[in-house]
């Protein structure tokens, strides 16, 4: 049962690399890399049940708090072409 899981999570991390290639847009190709770091934790986590190691439970949690925060730093990067940009309140501040 769970080998066919971790096959389905495998076949929609196909599709998600593609539509990675093939999306219209910068924010849509970030969206699925997102999307594919997600479908990496459940697969980490799939293949951690299958092996019996409950130890990749963390492994996947850390992978997701960096796909995470890599996603808002693109995110961020792409917007406002720096990443140390403050934002409109911390300018306002400033005056």
């Amino acid at each position: 049962m769970f080998s066919v899981a971790a096959a389905a999570v495998l076949g929609t991390m196909a599709l998600v690399l593609i539509r990675a290639m093939l999306g219209p847009t910068v924010y849509d190709r970030i969206l699925a890399v997102n999307m594919f770091g997600t479908k990496t934790v459940l697969l980490i986590a799939v293949l951690g049940f299958l092996t019996g190691r409950p130890d990749f439970l963390d492994l996947a949690l850390v992978y997701g708090l960096i796909n995470f925060i890599g996603t808002i730093a693109a995110l961020k990067f792409f917007e406002y072409s720096d990443l140390g940009h403050a934002g409109q309140d911390a300018r306002r501040g400033e005056s």
